[in-house]
């Protein structure tokens, strides 16, 4: 977006050049490293830069080029992983940095580096040692404490390694012969993480400090067929190389192994080998299906499964997606459809491949938030991702972000909807349609008070997060769209050639006119593949991207400002081994692409260069040991002549430079310093026809020259007017001029200056007009390009030359210095890259305006590089300001990206609700969308009018000053865009948690959103505690004591377990909240749901581990059959007949009896510590056994007994202590947040959330709590006065800890208004910018 006057006046920051860099297209060598962080940033390695591009509005960010290492050319990078930090909201202990904003990058060298984007720097090398050898192949944050951050890298084949933040190695591990693959993190346990390898090693590790002591390590093996990986490596070591050290992305780039944890299932791995798709328990340690790779699928390539649906998304390496839907009752996923991510129509051959699949999980939190929040009244919006108002069911909407080696970012939508006949099924699942009852996050279904059970329901969670069988969609009741929403075209392939359009004043003088031709903003890229990317450098993004050769383009040259030129070459296979020569006019307006000067027959010399003249009426073609030709490029070209003369360099003049007070040389001026050319006499003037006729029919008389260089070291000038070409005599200077040491290869001609280089490293230049001359050797390699700057009126110097040296490096001369060589700029700017071509940008107006050069890299990047003169010193120094404000042609919606200061008053206005109207900025946005957002906001109006409210705690003159603060962002437009402004207009009015989960979303915190989600949930399962709702003691299965003996003995050998009926989870519902469970029905069906998993698992261990989970539902008659299926000969037998006569006992007579005929009793055997536990449950003391659970480390089990088995205070302590450890050993506050409010501790919360120094959400967590109680208090008074009952009301419970009054809500409210106060200060100080 363009910065406009209240922009103008912040301060740039000291690298923003770097924002003039557009990365080449990523290859395989960069491993397909990607990374979107939950905020919206998707960053991607590119060559040896990383770049930063905005997921909404796909526009580029910024693009940061890694430094080499010492000596060395920059490596590839291969990793990129953003630190899993929030928004710094700890402003009154220590100032604001931008630590949420750090990527962690990888290169081929093995260096790690930690990037900040708001610098735009390096700021940390974790390990800046080099070695090709043990590139990085992946990179995972770990949260060791609650303060700090570990690094896990993959280098090499077999080495894993833990940095910290602050640079230092503490742990190694070498895999030795494994080749690993992949590392991801385990979003149940932040110190948790899995590496993977290709033949199946599975490593799990979790991180409890910063010490080497302080790493647990499990070693698995998932069985696998990798005989392919086994004939890669012997092809490779047959070939002489080795890949017994490289990164397994280098050594098997088409051998990918993948995994994703379960965001649904704890300790559930979703495992993807070339050629099939596994489903591995890490509690068990076996895999609990394997399905193999359909017929005629190409490989996999990722593996993604959905946060909020049941499905699995597996990327394939053919660049297709296959859906997975998980079979209801078991962990097994069959595939529903495929679809295409790199559709066939207008690619090129061959096509492009597919190298990254990412999958948009701040859009699936903001579809979570749309589901529990529907708004029944709104219209609907066809158009909106995040809108449930249509036809048919519609399920889910999933955004994936692709990448591909072409250079092209993809955006798709994939939509999952129900046929209509699911449609009856509307009010079972919760999609948010118009017929369902809707209601506020605190208010109450209204149903039959017989239905509830004793229980206040809360309906839109509830229905959110399962849904009973029978509303269960079929695989054949869904179906899959995909549609492409946006693409953002970057470099498509290696640049080979570079153009800049400089056109003359005489495209228009000869029409009458005296204006200049219009300089446009465009340089012209010819790449490795055939296509001309056009790049528009005033939004450094590519304008327009033409395919217009099959092979490389060798040569490229603008035609005026508006059409090019463009030539490649293919050698014939014959015997004649003749070449064919393509030449291309190509047309920007229209797009089209004309080929000329098609001949039948190969040729015997390839095509050379192209040089045309700046008006671009004129073109030479340049051949090897072949006459030159020169043509007309009129609507058809025509050939004038061939110039058979050993030619070296070609150069024609550049426009003249304007005197002051003088629109551009006149014809007099040029034609009056007509001579004898030396080197030339034989050639008098060629006359072709006296005039040319334009296309108008004008007369064309103007003239443009071209100067020369030939084999022996002459020089020469010659004219072309209209049809004629000839001499133009030049004033000549010594005969010591002329080189006799090396040839001429490369010059630059701009009347009256012609200045030349050669193949020794001289510069020579020379004034045509007054024969004066100069020279000197530049002690470099050869010369392959002289480019003059462009000059303006006023400038000092007018001899300013960038030079190209046969090295690939540059300088910058003023060749009216005394000394050029002294006062040179030699490439401070590219370290560690080779420059394969350059020119300057010719769009300078004034004499203030710097200096820009545009580069092409040999990394594949486009780079604009600023040069100034230093006016006092007479040289040049690097320019430390951008070229000039970005102009974007649509806002970029990065919040994130804001200064922390200004990005934390929006998150606080979002929160304390502000009016929707306030986020439209003009009218324009009303008249294509009226459906949207009414109102409009006007600057003029008093600021605080826009506020839903005023907060009943903090500053009430705070939200108006950050109103204030905020006004020059809202009028750009780049605060929220249409989709999201149009959601919160919904969300507003759903009271504070809404509004809260809203704007962590907004910032990528996922977590936090929620935990303000499921606050409303956990607030009235206290209440029903408080007020003396409890729901009823569900009873333990039992057995008739009339039960057939017979039956029962059948039973017993079997490993099929008899599950209780219980309600099942639809794997289509919303399970987003599942990170976040806490009511006793839900985590019992959770556990339930697992049973059957694991009922096909075989041997002792998968036994015991199952007995243990039947015990922990209470099924106990399932778990005596289970141990009662023991061999006598097993070791396990003993231990297992003891506790299956315990827990006979407590079923029922005729089962012990049973147990008793099977077991003899007399043996007792030590067993691990589950026994106890389960000797405790078969006398009832369920509390202690949860105790011992938990010491043993298994919380979720003891959390699953406990809501089987406890209730009332019972059950809170459990889930209390369940509370400190997620806290204070998992690192997770939001899920343990929710599980001390569940358990009514209050004061805990408040005390994790100071632990944290989070004083604005203390304050918000306060208002959500106190607004959600009063819902409930006033919804239970309601129903008191409905009921008649004669024994009198019963007084309504505060919430424990927030009585009013209360010194903790007091302090809370002191220590907020502080923290508003700071804000505003810190505000105030930093100056807006949005990029």
């Amino acid at each position: 977006m363009r910065r406009a006057a209240t922009m103008a006046a912040s301060k740039p920051s000291p690298t923003d050049t770097w924002d003039s860099t557009l990365p080449g297209p990523p290859s395989r060598n960069n491993f397909g490293s990607a990374d979107l962080s939950p905020s919206g940033l998707f960053a991607f390695a590119s060559g040896s830069s990383v770049s930063v591009v905005d997921s909404r509005s796909l526009q580029l960010v910024s693009t940061i080029p890694l430094p080499p290492p010492p000596g060395a050319l920059s490596p590839f990078v291969t990793s990129v992983r953003w630190i899993p930090l929030p928004l710094p909201r700890d402003l009154l202990s220590t100032e604001p940095s931008a630590s949420h904003l750090l990527l962690a990058v990888a290169d081929r060298h093995g260096r790690v580096a930690l990037v900040d984007f708001h610098l735009r720097s390096v700021v940390l090398w974790l390990n800046p040692s080099s070695d090709p050898k043990l590139g990085i192949q992946d990179l995972c944050w770990v949260q060791a404490r609650q303060d700090s951050h570990v690094l896990a890298a993959i280098s090499g084949s077999s080495f894993l390694s833990l940095y910290t933040t602050s640079g230092g190695l503490f742990w190694k591990y070498d895999a030795g012969t494994e080749i690993l693959s992949c590392l991801r993190r385990d979003p149940y346990d932040s110190r948790h993480f899995c590496v993977l390898g290709l033949k199946g090693f599975l490593l799990s590790v979790k991180v409890l400090g910063d010490t080497e002591n302080d790493v647990v390590i499990q070693e698995m093996q998932i069985k696998t067929d990798f005989s392919e990986l086994l004939r890669l490596e012997r092809e490779a070591a047959s070939n002489g190389n080795s890949s017994s050290s490289s990164p397994a992305s280098a050594a098997f780039p088409l051998y990918l192994a993948r995994f994703a944890f379960s965001p649904h299932w704890k300790n559930i791995l979703f495992v993807t080998f070339p050629r099939e798709l596994l489903v591995f328990d890490l509690q068990y340690e076996t895999p609990l299906s394997t399905t193999p790779l359909p017929r005629g699928c190409a490989k996999f390539l990722d593996v993604l499964p959905d946060p909020n649906k049941e499905l699995l998304y597996c990327a394939h390496v053919d660049g297709r997606l296959s859906i997975w839907r998980r079979k209801e009752g078991e962990q097994l996923h069959v595939m529903c459809t495929m679809e295409e991510f790199m559709p066939s129509i207008g690619m090129s051959i061959p096509s492009p491949s597919a190298l990254a699949v990412l999958l948009s999980h701040s859009d699936s939190t903001m579809q979570t938030i749309t589901k529990l929040h529907p708004d029944g009244t709104s219209s609907i919006d066809f158009d909106n991702p995040f809108d449930f108002y249509d036809e048919s069911l519609l399920v889910s909407k999933t955004t994936f972000i692709s990448l591909s080696n072409d250079g092209k970012i993809w955006k798709w939508v994939l939509s999952a909807e129900g046929v209509e006949d699911a449609l009856k099924n509307a009010s079972d699942l919760d999609m948010g349609t118009g017929g369902t009852a809707a209601a506020l996050p605190g208010a109450i279904q209204e149903n039959d008070s017989s239905s509830l059970d004793d229980e206040l329901v809360v309906a839109p969670t509830n229905r959110s997060r399962g849904h009973t069988s029978s509303s269960s969609m079929e695989k054949s009741d869904l179906s899959f769209k995909i549609s492409l929403t946006g693409q953002l075209q970057l470099l498509s392939s290696t640049v080979s050639t570079l153009a800049v359009p400089s056109p003359s004043l005489t495209a228009t003088l000869a029409r009458g006119g005296n204006i200049p031709a219009a300089a446009v903003p465009l340089v012209a890229l010819g790449t490795q593949s055939g296509t001309i990317d056009v790049v528009d450098v005033s939004t450094n993004a590519v304008a327009a991207s033409t395919s217009v050769h099959t092979g490389v383009v060798r040569g490229l040259r603008w035609l005026g400002n508006s059409r090019l030129v463009s030539f490649s070459y293919s050698q014939v296979n014959d015997k004649s081994r003749g070449y064919i020569n393509k030449l291309v006019v190509t047309c920007l307006r229209s797009g089209l692409n004309k080929p000329f000067r098609d001949l039948q027959k190969p040729e015997r010399t390839p095509i050379r260069a192209l040089r045309t003249s700046s008006s671009g009426r004129y073109l030479l073609i340049l051949f090897r040991d072949a006459p030159v030709e020169v043509w007309a490029m009129t609507k058809h070209p025509v050939m004038l002549r061939s110039l058979a003369l050993p030619f070296t360099v070609v150069e024609w003049t550049l426009p003249a430079v304007p005197r002051p007070g003088q629109g551009g040389p006149s014809k007099q001026s040029l034609s009056a310093s007509e001579g004898v050319t030396a080197s030339a006499d034989s050639w008098a003037v060629i006359d072709i026809s006296a005039a040319s006729v334009g296309s108008d029919g004008s007369q064309e008389e103007t003239v443009e020259s071209f100067a020369f260089a030939l084999v022996n070291g002459a020089l020469g000038v010659f004219e072309v007017q209209g049809r004629r070409i000839r001499d133009f005599r030049p004033k000549w200077p010594s005969t010591s001029f002329v080189p006799s040491d090396g040839l001429v290869t490369a010059m630059a001609y701009r009347l009256p200056h012609v200045v030349m280089g050669d193949r020794s490293g001289n510069i020579r230049w020379w004034d045509v007009t007054t024969g004066q001359s100069s020279a000197f050797n530049s002690h470099r390699d050869g010369i392959r390009r002289i480019k003059f700057s462009p000059v303006v009126a006023g400038d000092r110097s007018r001899g300013r030359v960038a030079v190209l040296f046969n090295d690939n490096t540059f300088s910058v001369f003023d060749l009216d210095s005394p000394d050029p060589l002294a006062q040179s700029l030699l490439q401070p700017q590219i370290a560690g890259t080779l420059v394969l071509e350059l020119d300057w940008l010719p769009l300078r107006t004034d004499k203030n305006d710097p200096l820009v050069l545009c580069i092409a890299g040999a990394d594949s990047t486009f780079r604009l590089v600023e040069v100034t003169v230093n006016e006092k010193k007479a040289g040049f120094v690097p320019q430390s300001k951008s070229v000039k404000e970005r102009f974007r042609p649509m806002p970029m919606y990065s919040p994130i990206l804001l200064p922390v200061p200004h990005a934390l008053a929006l998150r606080m206005i979002l929160q304390l609700g502000v009016k929707p109207s306030w986020f439209n900025t003009s009218s324009t946005t009303l008249e294509k969308r009226p459906h949207l957002i009414r109102g409009m906001a006007s600057s003029s109006k008093d600021l605080r009018s826009y506020m839903i409210q005023l907060p009943p705690l903090g500053d009430p003159v705070v939200p108006e000053m950050l109103l204030k603060i905020l006004e020059p962002y809202r009028k750009e437009g780049c605060l929220l865009d249409d989709e999201r402004a149009k959601l919160y207009a919904d969300v507003a009015k759903k009271g504070y948690a809404a509004r809260f989960a809203f704007a962590a979303s907004v910032f990528g915190e996922t977590s936090e959103a929620l935990f303000w989600l499921q606050l409303p949930q956990a607030i009235r399962h206290l209440m029903n505690k408080l007020t003396r709702k409890s729901p009823q003691k569900i009873p333990s299965p039992t057995l008739d004591s009339e039960v057939d003996e017979v039956a029962m003995l059948s039973k017993i050998p079997s490993t099929g377990i008899s599950t209780p009926e219980a309600r099942k989870i639809d794997s289509m519902c919303d399970s987003s909240l599942r990170l976040m469970a806490f009511e006793r029905e839900e985590l019992r069906t959770r556990a339930n749901e697992r049973l059957p998993w694991h009922e096909k698992l075989h041997g002792e261990d998968c036994i015991q581990k199952q007995v243990h989970e039947l015990i922990s539902v209470g099924n106990l008659e399932a778990a005596v059959s289970l141990l009662l299926s023991s061999a006598p000969d097993s070791p396990y037998f003993y231990p297992n007949a003891l506790r299956a006569v315990a827990l006979a006992s407590a079923v029922s007579k005729s089962l012990l009896d049973l147990a008793l005929k099977v077991v003899a009793a007399n043996m007792v055997r030590t067993d691990n510590s589950l026994t106890g536990t389960h000797l405790l449950c078969a006398v009832g003391r369920h509390q202690e056994a949860c105790s011992q659970l938990q010491d043993s480390g298994r919380w979720t089990d003891a959390a699953t007994l406990a809501a089987t088995h406890l209730e009332g205070s019972d059950y809170a302590r459990v889930l209390q202590r369940w509370a400190d450890h997620v806290l204070h050993a998992e690192h997770n506050v939001w899920r343990a947040l929710i599980l001390y409010v569940a358990a009514g501790s209050l004061q805990e919360a408040f005390a994790a959330l100071r632990e944290v120094q989070q004083p604005d959400t203390v304050a918000m967590f306060v208002l959500a709590c106190q607004e959600i109680h009063s819902e409930i208090i006033t919804e239970l008074s309601t129903q008191d006065e409905e009921s008649e009952s004669a024994s009198g009301t019963v007084p309504l419970p505060d919430l424990p800890g927030l009585e009013s009054g209360k010194e903790e809500v007091t302090a809370v409210c002191e220590y907020f208004q502080q923290y508003q106060r700071k804000l505003v200060h810190l505000c105030m100080d930093s100056q807006p910018y949005t990029d």
